[in-house]
Protein backbone atom coordinates (compact mmCIF):
# COMPACT_ATOMS: atom_id res chain seq x y z
CA UNK A 1 0.00 0.00 0.00
CA UNK A 2 1.20 3.68 -1.01
CA UNK A 3 1.88 6.70 0.44
CA UNK A 4 -1.21 8.14 -1.47
CA UNK A 5 -3.44 5.10 -0.58
CA UNK A 6 -2.97 5.65 3.16
CA UNK A 7 -3.43 9.12 2.81
CA UNK A 8 -6.57 8.99 1.20
CA UNK A 9 -8.28 6.57 3.72
CA UNK A 10 -7.00 9.14 6.64
CA UNK A 11 -8.84 11.43 4.46
CA UNK A 12 -11.70 9.14 4.16
CA UNK A 13 -12.06 8.60 7.57
CA UNK A 14 -11.39 12.08 8.91
CA UNK A 15 -14.54 12.97 6.60
CA UNK A 16 -16.93 10.50 7.90
CA UNK A 17 -15.88 11.90 11.32
CA UNK A 18 -16.84 15.18 10.47
CA UNK A 19 -20.19 14.60 9.19
CA UNK A 20 -21.19 12.42 12.43
CA UNK A 21 -19.92 15.63 14.64
CA UNK A 22 -22.01 17.86 11.86
CA UNK A 23 -25.14 15.73 12.08
CA UNK A 24 -25.06 15.35 16.36
CA UNK A 25 -24.52 19.64 16.00
CA UNK A 26 -27.79 19.65 13.66
CA UNK A 27 -29.37 17.62 16.35
CA UNK A 28 -28.37 19.85 19.16
CA UNK A 29 -29.15 22.83 17.61
CA UNK A 30 -33.02 21.51 16.38
CA UNK A 31 -33.44 21.10 19.69
CA UNK A 32 -32.19 24.22 21.16
CA UNK A 33 -34.84 25.89 18.40
CA UNK A 34 -37.81 23.90 19.62
CA UNK A 35 -37.26 24.52 23.50
CA UNK A 36 -36.79 27.99 22.46
CA UNK A 37 -40.34 28.35 20.87
CA UNK A 38 -41.95 25.65 22.93
CA UNK A 39 -40.16 25.03 26.17
CA UNK A 40 -41.23 21.78 27.72
CA UNK A 41 -43.57 22.85 31.02
CA UNK A 42 -42.01 20.96 34.21
CA UNK A 43 -44.57 18.51 35.88
CA UNK A 44 -45.93 19.57 39.12
CA UNK A 45 -45.68 17.10 42.37
CA UNK A 46 -49.38 16.15 41.47
CA UNK A 47 -48.68 15.15 37.80
CA UNK A 48 -45.92 13.39 38.32
CA UNK A 49 -47.46 11.25 41.49
CA UNK A 50 -50.27 10.78 38.49
CA UNK A 51 -47.69 9.98 35.94
CA UNK A 52 -46.29 7.33 38.21
CA UNK A 53 -49.24 5.69 39.15
CA UNK A 54 -50.41 5.22 35.47
CA UNK A 55 -47.22 3.53 35.19
CA UNK A 56 -47.94 1.08 37.96
CA UNK A 57 -51.33 0.20 36.18
CA UNK A 58 -49.69 -0.27 33.16
CA UNK A 59 -46.66 -2.14 34.49
CA UNK A 60 -49.43 -4.36 36.15
CA UNK A 61 -51.60 -4.59 33.49
CA UNK A 62 -48.87 -6.17 30.95
CA UNK A 63 -47.81 -8.65 33.96
CA UNK A 64 -50.97 -9.82 33.82
CA UNK A 65 -51.33 -10.36 30.22
CA UNK A 66 -49.73 -13.77 29.41
CA UNK A 67 -46.80 -13.29 26.98
CA UNK A 68 -46.44 -15.47 23.83
CA UNK A 69 -43.64 -17.57 25.46
CA UNK A 70 -46.08 -18.04 27.75
CA UNK A 71 -48.56 -19.00 26.10
CA UNK A 72 -46.54 -21.44 23.93
CA UNK A 73 -44.85 -23.33 26.74
CA UNK A 74 -48.34 -23.01 28.68
CA UNK A 75 -46.88 -21.54 31.72
CA UNK A 76 -49.03 -20.21 34.55
CA UNK A 77 -48.02 -17.22 36.14
CA UNK A 78 -47.48 -17.82 40.09
CA UNK A 79 -50.81 -15.84 41.15
CA UNK A 80 -52.38 -18.90 39.65
CA UNK A 81 -50.36 -21.41 41.45
CA UNK A 82 -52.74 -21.59 44.53
CA UNK A 83 -56.04 -22.89 41.85
CA UNK A 84 -53.43 -25.35 40.30
CA UNK A 85 -52.76 -27.11 43.70
CA UNK A 86 -53.18 -30.41 43.78
CA UNK A 87 -55.64 -32.58 46.93
CA UNK A 88 -52.82 -34.85 47.87
CA UNK A 89 -49.56 -33.74 49.67
CA UNK A 90 -46.77 -35.69 51.14
CA UNK A 91 -44.46 -34.64 53.89
CA UNK A 92 -45.49 -30.73 53.34
CA UNK A 93 -44.55 -30.39 49.51
CA UNK A 94 -47.81 -30.22 47.43
CA UNK A 95 -48.29 -30.98 43.76
CA UNK A 96 -49.14 -28.61 40.76
CA UNK A 97 -51.54 -29.59 38.15
CA UNK A 98 -50.10 -27.93 35.28
CA UNK A 99 -51.16 -29.22 31.78
CA UNK A 100 -48.91 -30.68 29.08
CA UNK A 101 -47.54 -27.59 27.13
CA UNK A 102 -49.30 -26.97 23.69
CA UNK A 103 -46.05 -27.22 21.79
CA UNK A 104 -45.70 -30.85 23.40
CA UNK A 105 -48.59 -32.21 22.46
CA UNK A 106 -48.21 -30.94 18.75
CA UNK A 107 -44.65 -32.72 18.59
CA UNK A 108 -46.36 -35.55 20.07
CA UNK A 109 -49.48 -36.30 17.87
CA UNK A 110 -46.99 -34.86 14.75
CA UNK A 111 -44.88 -38.28 15.56
CA UNK A 112 -48.12 -40.18 15.50
CA UNK A 113 -49.26 -38.66 12.16
CA UNK A 114 -45.96 -39.29 10.88
CA UNK A 115 -45.69 -42.69 11.47
CA UNK A 116 -49.25 -43.30 9.95
CA UNK A 117 -48.09 -41.57 6.92
CA UNK A 118 -44.47 -43.37 6.84
CA UNK A 119 -46.26 -46.67 7.62
CA UNK A 120 -48.79 -46.24 4.63
CA UNK A 121 -46.38 -44.68 2.00
CA UNK A 122 -43.78 -47.62 2.77
CA UNK A 123 -45.39 -50.93 4.24
CA UNK A 124 -48.87 -50.44 2.31
CA UNK A 125 -49.35 -48.81 -0.46
CA UNK A 126 -45.45 -49.17 -1.79
CA UNK A 127 -44.83 -45.71 -2.80
CA UNK A 128 -41.33 -45.40 -1.17
CA UNK A 129 -38.73 -47.72 -1.18
CA UNK A 130 -37.54 -48.77 2.15
CA UNK A 131 -33.79 -49.09 3.60
CA UNK A 132 -33.26 -52.96 1.21
CA UNK A 133 -34.88 -51.63 -1.71
CA UNK A 134 -32.87 -48.31 -1.87
CA UNK A 135 -29.59 -49.99 -0.83
CA UNK A 136 -30.11 -52.04 -4.37
CA UNK A 137 -31.03 -49.18 -6.63
CA UNK A 138 -27.82 -47.47 -5.21
CA UNK A 139 -25.79 -50.81 -5.91
CA UNK A 140 -27.22 -50.56 -9.42
CA UNK A 141 -26.75 -47.22 -10.00
CA UNK A 142 -23.12 -47.62 -8.63
CA UNK A 143 -22.66 -50.29 -11.18
CA UNK A 144 -23.95 -48.26 -13.92
CA UNK A 145 -21.87 -45.42 -13.20
CA UNK A 146 -18.57 -47.97 -12.83
CA UNK A 147 -19.27 -48.99 -16.22
CA UNK A 148 -19.47 -45.33 -17.54
CA UNK A 149 -16.31 -44.84 -15.97
CA UNK A 150 -14.91 -47.58 -17.71
CA UNK A 151 -16.08 -46.49 -20.81
CA UNK A 152 -14.35 -43.36 -21.24
CA UNK A 153 -11.37 -42.86 -23.59
CA UNK A 154 -9.16 -41.78 -20.71
CA UNK A 155 -9.97 -44.71 -18.22
CA UNK A 156 -9.12 -47.25 -21.43
CA UNK A 157 -6.44 -49.37 -18.87
CA UNK A 158 -9.23 -49.55 -16.29
CA UNK A 159 -12.10 -51.08 -18.74
CA UNK A 160 -10.68 -55.12 -18.66
CA UNK A 161 -12.37 -57.37 -16.22
CA UNK A 162 -12.92 -60.62 -15.42
CA UNK A 163 -15.55 -61.06 -17.81
CA UNK A 164 -14.13 -59.91 -20.93
CA UNK A 165 -10.38 -60.33 -20.55
CA UNK A 166 -8.48 -61.97 -23.24
CA UNK A 167 -5.45 -64.12 -23.22
CA UNK A 168 -2.46 -62.17 -24.85
CA UNK A 169 1.10 -63.59 -25.43
CA UNK A 170 2.59 -60.00 -26.44
CA UNK A 171 6.11 -60.12 -25.48
CA UNK A 172 5.68 -56.23 -23.68
CA UNK A 173 2.63 -57.68 -21.55
CA UNK A 174 4.21 -60.74 -20.88
CA UNK A 175 7.49 -58.62 -19.43
CA UNK A 176 5.24 -56.50 -17.90
CA UNK A 177 3.23 -59.53 -15.98
CA UNK A 178 6.85 -61.08 -15.51
CA UNK A 179 8.04 -58.06 -13.40
CA UNK A 180 5.00 -57.69 -11.20
CA UNK A 181 5.40 -61.55 -10.12
CA UNK A 182 8.87 -61.21 -9.33
CA UNK A 183 7.87 -58.14 -6.88
CA UNK A 184 4.76 -59.69 -5.79
CA UNK A 185 3.97 -63.34 -6.15
CA UNK A 186 7.56 -64.93 -5.86
CA UNK A 187 7.32 -65.01 -1.29
CA UNK A 188 4.40 -68.02 -2.21
CA UNK A 189 4.69 -69.25 -5.72
CA UNK A 190 8.36 -69.36 -6.26
CA UNK A 191 10.56 -67.71 -8.16
CA UNK A 192 9.15 -69.61 -11.71
CA UNK A 193 5.94 -70.32 -10.06
CA UNK A 194 7.00 -73.59 -8.61
CA UNK A 195 4.52 -73.50 -6.00
CA UNK A 196 5.93 -73.23 -2.23
CA UNK A 197 3.22 -72.30 0.23
CA UNK A 198 0.66 -71.82 -3.04
CA UNK A 199 0.10 -73.97 -5.34
CA UNK A 200 2.27 -74.92 -8.24
CA UNK A 201 1.22 -72.75 -12.01
CA UNK A 202 3.26 -74.40 -14.05
CA UNK A 203 1.20 -77.72 -14.27
CA UNK A 204 -2.16 -78.42 -15.94
CA UNK A 205 -4.04 -78.32 -12.33
CA UNK A 206 -5.82 -75.47 -10.71
CA UNK A 207 -7.67 -75.17 -7.94
CA UNK A 208 -9.92 -72.18 -8.65
CA UNK A 209 -10.10 -72.79 -12.26
CA UNK A 210 -7.23 -72.16 -14.72
CA UNK A 211 -8.81 -70.18 -17.82
CA UNK A 212 -7.60 -66.35 -17.99
CA UNK A 213 -10.88 -64.91 -16.72
CA UNK A 214 -10.71 -67.71 -13.50
CA UNK A 215 -7.21 -66.59 -13.28
CA UNK A 216 -7.94 -62.32 -13.29
CA UNK A 217 -10.90 -62.92 -10.83
CA UNK A 218 -8.47 -65.08 -8.40
CA UNK A 219 -6.06 -62.33 -8.70
CA UNK A 220 -8.24 -59.53 -8.51
CA UNK A 221 -10.21 -61.16 -5.27
CA UNK A 222 -8.22 -63.16 -4.10
CA UNK A 223 -8.60 -66.12 -1.65
CA UNK A 224 -9.23 -64.71 2.16
CA UNK A 225 -9.46 -67.65 3.94
CA UNK A 226 -6.37 -69.39 2.57
CA UNK A 227 -3.73 -66.18 2.87
CA UNK A 228 -4.00 -64.61 -1.02
CA UNK A 229 -5.12 -61.16 -0.62
CA UNK A 230 -7.10 -59.10 -2.98
CA UNK A 231 -4.42 -57.78 -5.24
CA UNK A 232 -7.39 -55.31 -6.75
CA UNK A 233 -6.87 -53.11 -4.01
CA UNK A 234 -3.02 -52.52 -4.79
CA UNK A 235 -2.48 -52.95 -9.02
CA UNK A 236 -4.58 -51.86 -11.57
CA UNK A 237 -7.08 -54.09 -13.91
CA UNK A 238 -4.53 -53.75 -16.63
CA UNK A 239 -1.71 -55.00 -14.34
CA UNK A 240 -3.97 -57.93 -12.82
CA UNK A 241 -4.20 -58.57 -16.86
CA UNK A 242 -0.68 -58.36 -17.84
CA UNK A 243 0.33 -60.78 -14.55
CA UNK A 244 -2.55 -63.54 -15.78
CA UNK A 245 -0.96 -63.48 -19.15
CA UNK A 246 2.06 -64.28 -17.78
CA UNK A 247 0.91 -67.27 -15.59
CA UNK A 248 -0.48 -68.77 -18.20
CA UNK A 249 2.76 -68.00 -20.17
CA UNK A 250 4.20 -70.61 -17.66
CA UNK A 251 2.08 -73.78 -18.58
CA UNK A 252 4.41 -76.30 -19.59
CA UNK A 253 7.64 -74.94 -18.65
CA UNK A 254 8.39 -77.85 -15.57
CA UNK A 255 10.61 -75.77 -13.17
CA UNK A 256 13.04 -77.86 -10.89
CA UNK A 257 11.64 -78.97 -7.76
CA UNK A 258 8.14 -78.21 -8.76
CA UNK A 259 5.23 -78.52 -6.05
CA UNK A 260 2.47 -81.66 -6.46
CA UNK A 261 -0.20 -80.54 -8.53
CA UNK A 262 -3.45 -79.43 -7.18
CA UNK A 263 -6.84 -78.90 -8.01
CA UNK A 264 -8.35 -80.08 -11.22
CA UNK A 265 -6.61 -80.63 -14.61
CA UNK A 266 -7.51 -78.19 -16.80
CA UNK A 267 -8.81 -79.30 -20.04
Amino acid sequence: MSYSDILVIAMGLTAVMILGVSILMLKVIKFYVKESVHPTPFPSPEEKARQEIALEQALALKRLKPSIWSKIMGLKPISEEKDLVMEHEFDGIAELNNPTPAWFMVLFYGTIFFALVYMFNYEVLGWGQNQEQEYDTEIEQAALAKEAFLLKPGNAKNAVNENNIEQSKDEAVIKNGAALFQNRCTPCHGEHGQGIVGPNLTDAYWLHGGTVKDIFKTIKYGVPEKGMIAWEKSLSAQQIADLTNYILSLQGSNPAGAKAPQGEKQP
